[in-house]
């Protein structure tokens, strides 16, 4: 049975929320932070499966063209030559590259600063790249940087930055590019595709080494006092962070599981007391925590001078 807590917007509430998140995250000896679409979706870039902003500003012609809603469908699309997809291709991994970094990335960094820490994300928008360590950091369902075979022929991925930025600007009226700029194989020839969870993901060297690295962390702290953070996770794969967090709350004796979503704050009845669902905005609970961290800091300070 899941517990839904739905709670309701006033200040009493909210505040209880902030309370317990800045309780456990002070009180743990180890966090491990689960983030999905709603992490970034809470920045106000919702590009994937919407006409945001964002979308609107680098895909607009694209959609305006084919009809499509969100860069997700577009990822799908059947276009009319592989000129026109890598088009779309260049066009989505060019906006990744120029979006700016939501504040709530910067704010849950500054609620981790000084804890032992480690991040797992399905996000392919490398929004995490910018404010974590590489070895902090496990992006589980690919990460749209790179390129890989579309055969799989060989274990390599390829960093595209600078294919991504000369296909953009060959892009034509017609939102193709040249077919010489499509990104190949250097070892078969097959076109390449990016690095993201489909049909043909690449599940080697790299992938197996983002589950290392969460596998490292969680033998190491099995023992601690260890939370489970989970940021955003919706209902379309929650079997990647949300269900092994559960499993994993239910089963070690000194952890503790925070679930923030606006719509999907999710709690099992067999965790209601290992556990807390907080159902708000992601960007207003994390905003007001670091404003609570550095309002104490400041008193410290000032205690600390007299």
């Amino acid at each position: 049975m899941l517990l839904n807590r739905k709670s309701p917007m006033d200040t009493s509430v909210h505040r209880q929320n902030v309370e317990v998140l800045l309780d456990k995250i002070n009180g743990a000896e180890a966090i491990l932070v689960g983030a999905a679409a709603g992490m970034s979706a809470s920045c106000g870039f919702d590009f994937f499966y919407h006409n945001d902003a964002m979308f609107e500003r680098y895909l607009g012609d694209f959609h305006r063209k084919y009809g499509f809603v969100g860069a997700f469908n577009g990822f799908y699309y059947n276009y009319p030559s592989p000129e026109a997809h890598w088009a779309f291709l260049a066009r989505m991994g060019y906006m990744e590259y120029e979006c700016p970094t939501g504040k709530p990335y910067y704010d849950l960094m500054r609620l981790l600063s000084g804890k032992n820490f480690h991040i797992m994300t399905t996000n392919q928008d490398f929004q995490f790249t910018r404010v974590v360590p590489e070895e902090k950091l496990s992006a589980i369902q690919g990460d749209s940087r790179y390129y890989q075979c579309s055969r799989r022929c060989h274990d390599a991925i390829y960093w595209n930055k600078e294919m991504v930025y000369e296909m953009n600007r060959a892009i034509d009226e017609n939102l193709c590019i040249p077919a010489e700029l499509i990104p190949r194989c250097p070892r078969c020839g097959a076109e390449m595709e990016p690095w993201v969870r489909g049909y043909t993901f690449l599940e080697g060297e790299k992938y197996r080494d983002e589950y290392r690295k969460i596998q490292e962390f969680l033998t190491a702290n099995q023992e601690r006092k260890i939370l489970f953070l989970e940021l955003g996770v919706g209902r379309m794969t929650p079997m990647f962070i949300q269900e092994p967090f559960w499993n994993l709350t239910y089963s070690l004796p000194q952890a503790y599981y925070i679930t923030i979503n606006p719509k999907d704050a999710l709690l099992p009845q067999e965790l209601s007391q290992k556990g807390w669902a907080i159902q708000e905005d992601i960007a207003a609970v994390l905003r007001d925590a670091v404003t609570v961290v550095e309002k104490e800091e400041g008193k410290n300070g000032s205690t600390a001078e007299k």
